[in-house]
């Protein structure tokens, strides 16, 4: 078996003080994947027994950022799409193991009045570009905050967030074009009905009352669908205003 973790810590540092360490050894995977970790490597001496990390910064100082924790050597490993436009704000790690890619991404976020939405449509067309070579070579797996609500069950408001980012028919529609691209949910494979969400605003009381967004996926191409395990939400932990997802390969 091979555990995935993903989470979105909005802070890593932040997060440290909230008690990331101890979620750490508890969850015990064997890849633990993080977005929005708004720092450069030298700013926190984070390390783990048998840990491994690899870190992808963005240019400007306190903003976006990436890293894996990997208990796996991999043959090797590379930062962004190799797209000078899309690769400054550090949101892409790419592990290449033995039998499969991992790809720990943190999408853009199309920002108030969409004023990013443009660029993320770009963006959006780029990496599942990406993502499809990749999954040629070999099996895959995607994980991370990909900023989308893709269906109404993966939102708690639907109606008055349709316009908004990270609900907009564009941005669905390019979560669709990628799945299509040959690309499986797994937790929604796994719970096809059940409504649980893996990121809540910091506004309006919002995690208390659960009126949250399912935003943070594992995706795995289509010839790893026999080795899914089991998947999961983790909900009831803190320390961000997102919860760590979880993906078990056999």
């Amino acid at each position: 078996m091979l555990k995935f973790i993903s989470w979105n810590v909005n802070g890593l540092r932040a997060c440290v003080g909230k008690g990331f360490e101890e979620v750490f050894k508890t969850l015990d995977a064997d890849f633990f994947c993080l977005q929005e970790t708004k720092m450069q490597p030298h700013q926190l001496d984070l390390r783990f027994p048998g840990y491994t990390s690899y870190w992808n910064s963005a240019e400007k100082k306190g903003y976006s950022g990436t890293a894996i924790y990997t208990r796996e050597a991999p043959v090797a490993v590379t930062y962004g799409m190799g797209m000078e436009e899309h690769d400054k704000e550090g949101r892409i790690i790419t592990l290449e193991m033995p039998d499969f890619y991992l790809v720990c991404v943190y999408v853009p976020n199309s920002q108030d009045e969409l004023r990013r939405l443009d660029y993320r449509m770009q963006w959006e067309d780029a990496f599942r570009g990406y993502v499809t070579d990749l999954a040629a070579k070999k099996e895959l797996v995607i994980c991370g905050d990909l900023n989308v609500a893709h269906k109404e069950i993966d939102i708690k408001n639907a109606a008055s967030n349709r316009r908004n980012a990270g609900f907009t028919d564009e941005e669905r529609g390019k979560f669709t074009d990628l799945l299509n691209a040959g690309f499986i949910d797994t937790w929604r494979l796994q719970h096809p009905d059940e409504v649980k969400y893996t990121w809540w605003s910091y506004r309006f009381r919002a995690r208390e009352n659960n009126a949250g967004w399912r935003i943070d996926y594992f995706l795995v191409s289509e010839n790893l669908k026999d080795r899914i395990a089991s998947t999961d939400i983790h909900n009831d932990i803190f320390g961000s205003d997102h919860c760590p997802v979880e993906l078990t390969l056999r």
